[in-house]
Formats: structure tokens, C-alpha cells, sequence
């Protein structure tokens, strides 16, 4: 499995939806369910998939799609 069905399969998990509804628009102001601890089961699975340890300031702006995606990268994992 490569990096991108990883992080995909990860909020397909925590949020219940199909990878094809993921995108840019995809965060926390524009998905009803998303709360704290969806944010806190998000950066859990990114962690463990990835096998790496995020800031407190990072955990915080995983608030998006976009973000959490640019988040994963910069802890070195290529997409």
C-alpha cells in the first residue's frame, strides 16, 4: 500500500466515507461529524501508520485534509 491509500484509508476509517469524497474542501468546517476526537483519532492512526511524532502546534492544524496532508509530508513521508 503506498503513502496515499494509507492516509486516505485513514480518514475513510475515522470519518466513514468513501475515498472519492476526500479532497481540499474535505476539514473540519465542512464535515459535520469532525471534533476533537475525530482530529485526536486522525493524528493517532497518521502516527502509527506513519510511524511518526507529531507537536502539539501540529496536532492542533490537523484540522483539514490539506492540512494534516501537509503535516505528514513535512515529517519526511512523500506522497
Amino acid at each position: 500500500m503506498n503513502n496515499i491509500d494509507k492516509f486516505n484509508g485513514i480518514f475513510t476509517e475515522v470519518f466513514g466515507v468513501a475515498a472519492d469524497a476526500l479532497g481540499d474542501g474535505f476539514s473540519k468546517d465542512t464535515v459535520e461529524q469532525w471534533d476533537s476526537v475525530h482530529q485526536l483519532n486522525l493524528v493517532s492512526l497518521a502516527e502509527e501508520a506513519f510511524d511518526i511524532m507529531l507537536d502539539p502546534e501540529d496536532i492542533m492544524a490537523f484540522t483539514s485534509y490539506a492540512n494534516a496532508k501537509e503535516i505528514v509530508a513535512n515529517q519526511g513521508i512523500e506522497f
